[in-house]
């Protein structure tokens, strides 16, 4: 969706589609993003997130799941390397959290639940690198004991493979046991947005690419982390509802993720806006609310 829910791809094949950038990244930052906080929630309870942890947040996004490992009382460290745009944003919600700048995008509450280890928001310490921290190579300098890639994969094609790569540069700035968490779409028939992506891959059509969306696979997790040399310690499923103000906003929010881009360079905006609006008819309901339920998958896997 960073991006929720994937990286900010544009099509291998075709003229790229323009593209507002910032506009993008604020849509992501403001609708779509908070959509897997159930899924950030549920791992930080598994895994006893608290004092103590030190976690490696990749493609982080506008940062709100650090900004919810912070305030159990974590040592975040986030790293972005596709979007400058939502670097820029995250930085700014960290900012706004220690020092209460204003001019920040809004951003849901993130109440720190009954029990959780830590001293509160600002317990923790939370920053944005662009690219792997070459500080964190330094030898004196305490490993990760967490790494956590909450991107989901299994809506691109060739996804699996660049999640594999950007593991193999973290792992050696992990310790040895630390947890690595892994996110993936849940079973197409579990996921009520997936009937709405399939816009995207028609509308594609010649261009399928590696930035074409593509149903979710059973094992797609466990095929990342066996190419990566990770030990598969536990998984679980997480309800994570996509809700919107509204049918503007569920497009807006969708079409942030990027997975519309091949569909947009191969129809035009035009005929895109048409045909995502028609599919999220079945899921607007009386008050012009629009909900869509979905199912998301996690790996814990493990340094060896």
């Amino acid at each position: 969706m960073t991006p929720t829910l994937v990286r900010q791809h544009t099509p291998h094949a075709g003229a790229a589609p323009h593209v507002d950038l910032r506009a993008r990244a604020r849509d992501w930052s403001e609708i779509q993003e908070r959509m897997l906080v159930p899924l950030y929630e549920a791992v930080y309870e598994r895994l006893d997130l608290g004092d103590g942890t030190r976690m490696l947040g990749l493609e982080c996004g506008s940062g709100l799941a650090l900004l919810m490992a912070a305030a159990r009382g974590a040592t975040v460290t986030g790293v972005g390397s596709r979007s400058p745009e939502l670097l820029t944003l995250g930085r700014r919600r960290l900012l706004s959290r220690t020092t209460g700048a204003p001019g920040t995008p809004e951003i849901p509450e993130c109440p720190r639940p009954h029990g959780a280890r830590g001293t509160g928001t600002r317990g923790g310490t939370a920053r944005i690198v662009e690219g792997l921290p070459g500080d964190a190579m330094d030898p004196s300098a305490p490993a990760f004991t967490l790494v956590t890639a909450f991107e989901p994969i299994g809506c691109l094609a060739g996804d699996p493979d660049g999640l594999g790569a950007l593991l193999d540069g973290a792992a050696p700035l992990a310790a040895r046991g630390a947890a690595v968490v892994l996110a993936g779409w849940g079973p197409p028939e579990r996921c009520a947005t997936t009937s709405v992506l399939r816009v995207a891959t028609r509308l594609a059509d010649p261009l399928r690419s590696a930035g074409s969306w593509r149903p979710a696979l059973r094992d797609d997790l466990e095929e990342v982390a066996r190419r990566t040399r990770l030990r598969p310690d536990g998984s679980g499923r997480v309800a994570c509802p996509f809700g919107y103000a509204d049918a503007r906003s569920a497009a807006r929010g969708l079409l942030s993720t990027g997975l519309f881009d091949a569909a947009i360079a191969a129809a035009g905006q035009e005929q895109v806006d048409k045909e995502l609006a028609e599919a999220l008819h079945p899921y607007r309901r009386p008050d012009g609310t629009v909900w869509m339920p979905n199912v998301f998958r996690y790996l814990i896997a493990r340094i060896p």
